[in-house]
């Protein structure tokens, strides 16, 4: 049958056409990839029989320089081959929420923010703040951020969970360790293609004062919007634009992906019910861990992977503990 759609009549159906033709891209450039990687190694691997052969030192700097290279393009491969959710392509909302504990948690929850802000900076990926909920004492309760860019959901899917701090209080004058908490929520932005149902009637859609950044017209208008999704309770809310239209739409869009998140993962709940699987989601099961006293040191507590030097974690070092999480779901899904 399909030999017989490819054959005949393969542009009439439009849709299906295109679909496959994306697909032919898609795996045409892995080919090319693997390619230009495999004759990668092969000039390395010439010029090192050469070098030992003509006994020539003067080889040796540049084959290393050119091994790091290989190295590098290895991994990010691999990283690649990894990526094969069905929306690990796609843009991704992450939303951080502070925990109990007031201005601690508020201003962990800040950090967070820009943490992830570093990290897409890096990637190469664009940030759009969503929804921001300020606090006057400092920090804030919640924010959501649009992550914009080429597999932005892949790589962030691994931070969703609790994630937790335990410091000197800048904020307590006696100078006391507290623990602060804050949660990550990441959901990929759904292509129009996919099908969400949302019936209008089973909304509630309200609109209110957008307030932070954006000068007097975002102050002074009821340009904000929250949408409340009757059935499930899910709320979501936008006041990144001046148009009231705009920020319904993009939380429409939000509302959509939470939904298909949603779907997702009953399906894993119902699978891992059948596969006798106990997983335990509750505050206190921290997917990280980000020590600054009395010594330092970020741990991943579900790949174990761990590196003393939090300086650069904070300011967006997060790949590590990407790829790391990545690989152990390849492994446990096999």
């Amino acid at each position: 049958m399909e030999e017989e759609f490819l054959q005949d009549n393969f542009w009439d159906q439009r849709e299906r056409a295109q679909e496959l033709t994306r697909l032919l891209s898609s795996q045409k450039e892995k080919v090319e990839a693997y390619a230009a990687l495999f004759n990668h190694w092969h000039e390395i691997s010439e010029l090192t029989e050469l070098a030992l052969e003509e006994e020539d030192s003067g080889l040796e700097a540049g084959l290393l320089k050119d091994l790091k290279k290989l190295e590098h393009e290895i991994a990010v491969m691999e990283l690649a081959t990894l990526l094969a959710g069905e929306h690990d392509a796609n843009n991704a909302f992450l939303s951080i929420h502070a925990g109990a504990g007031g201005t601690e948690a508020q201003d962990w929850a800040q950090m967070l923010m820009r943490m992830y802000s570093r990290f897409a900076e890096q990637e190469g990926f664009a940030v759009e703040v969503l929804d921001l909920l300020s606090c006057d004492e400092g920090g804030i309760k919640s924010a959501t951020l649009l992550v914009k860019g080429e597999n932005a959901y892949g790589y962030l899917k691994a931070e969703k969970g609790v994630h937790r701090l335990v410091r000197i209080s800048p904020f307590d004058a006696s100078g006391r360790r507290h623990t602060s908490f804050a949660s990550v929520e990441c959901m990929p932005e759904i292509d129009e293609q996919v099908e969400v149902e949302i019936d209008s009637s089973e909304l509630k859609i309200d609109t209110f004062r957008a307030g932070g950044a954006g000068g007097q017209h975002v102050n002074k208008t009821d340009s904000a919007v929250r949408i409340t999704h009757l059935p499930t309770g899910i709320v979501v809310q936008c006041q990144n634009e001046r148009s009231q239209h705009n920020n319904r739409a993009m939380a429409l869009r939000m509302l959509q992906a939470k939904l298909a998140e949603r779907r997702e993962t009953k399906k894993e709940a119902e699978l891992a019910q059948i596969r006798g699987e106990q997983r335990e989601i509750a505050w206190g099961s921290q997917i990280r861990s980000y020590v600054f006293h009395p010594y330092s040191l970020v741990k991943d507590h579900r790949t174990n992977r761990e590196t003393g030097n939090i300086g650069a974690v904070m300011d967006g070092e997060l790949m590590p503990f990407i790829r790391a999480y990545l690989k152990e779901q390849a492994r446990t899904n096999i």
